[in-house]
This record gives structure tokens, C-alpha cells and sequence, in this order.
């Protein structure tokens, strides 16, 4: 049986489970303030960049004018530091007066004229992680019922100063309440990323039936090295993640920092086709008023969203680390399609790689291959060697056209081969199959 379809059977399976709310059948994308953001509420001194209606305005209009909401980025979404130190009289949160003398409402009527959507923040301890008043299990009712009077469309609820028998209750119970207010809400968990992201703690299957998407691991950060030991996280467990993941549900590995200021050109192409591969939700942390042409470019690539966005939902695998430093990561797409990512962990010099489809468990055949961010393409035999070169600390990034089916092999589920296999190049070394 081909691969894609074992795969897209169990994730079929699993799907009966998911929220039911309808909603984020593919990986959500957007614009999220936090990482580049943070909780700068100086808007005297720095009102172009505090948390503020006003900024969420600025990004709301850069993604309906400069074509980001054509490819998919409608979410833009609010983090911590918005509200108000106090409740109200009737005991629901309220924003900042200051920064947001407009309320909730009138913001998300800007976004939706727009066709956007808009998200919000809350935590289910004592406080939100920066201070601010934190939803508590007697408030998750009334919370939910304010973002939906509020016509937000997506929530994110962290875990701040709370235990894990309150995160036990209280996650399901937010869940429970936001299906209830009928607004349809897509809801963000940070739940395992609080419990350690992994089984025994972590329950994916239950997370499946009540989240559409949650944090699995710490925040990124504005680096490579933040960025390089996410990815390694999530494929190093990627036999628990990948088949948690599915329309409806997925896995976040966090913000996109593509365009900030940590990232090189070659690690921004890394970190989009990495999320990609991964079916990650798509949500930058940047300044769309002044991001660069090039980061614009890679951010905005129609055949990496396509990939991204695949309606098979189905999360993609690291298939081989050679000792090289040459990593290859695959995924399967709709249409018998398929992504490959050639990644190099070098920091020394283009590393010149060779491999043929078949060694990547292609069957016979001959099949279309394109340069995601070249555009070239080729027809590939799957005997054919073929050489990429791969700049240090870069991806190349193929969409491949797929005739045939792919052989089911034990590498790319969950066994694992008794033996390396070799390259046919003398200088070859032998590689790990995971």
C-alpha cells in the first residue's frame, strides 16, 4: 500500500475525535505580536511599536494591501499585555482603556471589512505570563462568552501560574465553553508545552479532541540556535507528533522570525521550509511596514504555502542524517505529490550532495521536480544521480511530481532498518534511517 495512503487512513481514523468546531482543516497562518513585540507598552515613548490597537491596525492593513491575505495570512492575532489590570464590574476582562480606546469589538470589525480574522491571548492560571489578569477555572465561562461577544476568531490560552491538575481541568473546560458560546473559535493549547511535550504526560489523542492546534515546546526566539533546536525537538519526536497531527489539529512549533533580526537569508529559507515540511501553522512575528524585499519573498512563496497548506494535513518526516551534515526530510502531499528538504547543519561551505530518488525510496519512474525557490525544474529517472548543493546552514527545497506510488519502507514508518545503507560514491559514509 502506498505510504501516503497507511498514513492518511490513521489520520482518518483520528479525525473523528477532532474539536468540533469545523475550523483550521489546514494549518492556520497569520501575523502574532509576541516574539518581535513582546509586552512593549511604552506607547508614549514608542507608539509605533507598543501593543496597542493601533499596531494590530498597522498589520491588519499591510496584510490586506501588500497581498498576504490572497495567500492565506488572515489571522492577525493579539498576545499578552492587551487588557486592563482589573476586570470589570461585572467581572469580565476588559482592554487597556489607553491603548485600546476603540475595545475588542471595533477592532475585530476593522480586521473582518477586511476579510481577516482576529486572535487573542488569555492564560488559564492566576495571571497571564507578563502580569495581567489570567482566566481561572470559575472564569473560563464568562471568558469565553467576552471573545465571542467580541467576534474574535481565534484563542490562544497559556499556562502561566497555574498547576497541572488545574491545566488537567481547565483546557477541556475552555474548550467545552467556547463550543458552547456557537461562535465558531479556533483554539490554540499550550498544554503539553507546559507538561513537558511528551507521553506519558502529554495525551495527544485527547489534545486532538479538544485543541486545534497547540504549543508543544518553549518559545522561539529571534536565533538559529532557537530556531535549529525547535526543529530538532519536534523530529526527534517526530513518531509521537506526526501522527497527532491533521486537518483540524496540528502540532506548533511557534512563530516564524523571518524578517526580525536573528535570522540569515539562507536560515529564513531554512526555517519556512522546515515548518512547512512539518504542517506547521504559519504565523510571523515581524514588522510587515518594514520587512525586506527577500524576506517578503519567502514568506509570500506560493508553492511553499501550497506545500504547507496540503489538504491531506499530513505531517512530514526526517528521513535521513547523513554524517555529512546533510539532513533530507520528506513529506506527502495530495495528488501523489511529494516535498523533499535537503537541509545542511554545515556552517563551513556549499556541501555538494549526491543521491538518486531511488535511494530516497522512490519507485521506477520518471518524475517532475521544481526548485520551490529557484522555480527551476527538472525531469528526474528514479536510477538517475543527481547532485544538490546545499549552502551552509540552508535547504534546498524540491516539490516532486509523483508518477508511480512510493514503496512502503520501514524507515519512513515507524520501524527502523537493522542495517545502513550505503552510498554507491566511494567517499560515501554510511547514513542513519530514522
Amino acid at each position: 500500500m502506498h505510504l501516503a495512503v497507511l498514513v492518511f487512513a490513521s489520520a482518518a481514523t483520528m479525525a473523528t475525535y477532532a474539536l468540533d468546531n469545523g475550523l483550521m482543516r489546514t494549518p492556520p497562518m497569520g501575523w502574532l505580536a509576541w516574539e518581535r513585540y513582546r509586552c512593549d507598552i511604552d506607547c508614549k515613548y514608542d507608539p509605533k511599536n507598543c501593543i496597542s490597537e493601533n499596531l494590530f491596525i498597522d498589520m491588519a492593513d499591510r496584510l490586506f494591501e501588500d497581498g498576504w491575505k490572497e495567500l492565506g495570512y488572515v489571522y492577525v492575532n493579539i498576545d499578552d499585555c492587551w487588557s486592563s489590570m482589573e476586570r470589570d464590574k461585572d467581572g469580565r476582562l476588559q482592554p487597556d482603556p489607553n491603548r485600546f480606546p476603540g475595545g475588542i469589538p471595533r477592532l475585530a470589525r476593522y480586521l473582518h471589512d477586511r476579510g481577516l480574522k482576529l486572535g487573542i491571548y488569555g492564560d488559564m492560571g492566576t495571571h497571564t505570563c507578563g502580569g495581567y489578569p489570567g482566566t481561572t477555572l470559575d472564569k473560563i465561562e464568562i471568558d469565553a462568552q467576552t471573545f465571542a461577544d467580541w467576534e474574535v476568531d481565534m484563542f490562544k490560552f497559556d499556562g502561566c501560574y497555574s498547576n497541572a491538575l488545574e491545566q488537567e481541568l481547565g483546557y477541556p473546560r475552555m474548550s467545552k465553553a467556547l463550543n458552547a458560546t456557537g461562535r465558531p473559535i479556533g483554539y490554540s493549547c499550550s498544554w503539553p508545552a507546559y507538561q513537558g511535550g511528551l507521553p506519558p504526560k502529554v495525551n495527544y489523542t485527547k489534545l486532538g479532541q479538544i485543541c486545534n492546534l497547540w504549543r508543544n515546546y518553549g518559545d522561539i526566539q529571534d536565533s538559529w540556535s532557537s530556531v535549529l533546536s525547535i526543529a530538532d525537538w519536534f523530529f526527534e519526536n517526530q513518531d509521537v507528533l506526526a501522527p497527532a497531527a491533521g486537518p483540524g489539529r496540528w502540532n506548533d512549533p511557534d512563530m516564524l522570525v523571518i524578517g526580525d533580526f536573528g535570522l540569515s537569508l539562507e536560515q529564513s529559507r531554512s526555517q519556512m521550509a522546515l515548518w512547512a515540511i512539518m504542517a506547521a501553522p504559519l504565523f510571523m512575528s515581524n514588522d510587515l511596514r518594514t520587512i525586506s524585499g527577500e524576506a517578503r519573498s519567502i514568506l509570500q512563496n506560493k508553492m511553499i504555502i501550497s506545500i504547507n497548506q496540503d489538504p491531506l494535513g499530513i505531517q512530514g518526516r526526517r528521513i535521513l542524517k547523513e554524517k555529512s551534515g546533510i539532513e533530507v526530510f520528506w513529506r506527502p502531499l495530495s495528488d501523489n505529490a511529494s516535498a523533499l528538504v535537503f537541509f545542511s547543519r554545515r556552517t563551513d561551505m556549499p556541501y555538494r550532495y549526491k543521491t538518486s530518488l531511488t535511494k530516497l525510496n522512490y519507485t521506477t519512474g520518471s518524475y517532475k521536480v521544481t526548485d520551490v525557490y529557484t522555480g527551476q525544474t527538472d525531469v528526474l529517472k528514479d536510477s538517475t544521480d543527481f547532485v544538490v548543493s546545499v549552502n551552509p546552514t540552508g535547504v534546498v527545497m524540491w516539490y516532486v511530481s509523483a508518477p508511480g506510488k512510493l514503496r512502503y519502507h520501514p524507515f519512513i514508518g515507524r520501524g527502523k532498518l537493522r542495517r545502513p545503507v550505503y552510498d554507491t560514491d566511494e567517499n560515501a559514509h554510511p547514513r542513519v534511517f530514522l
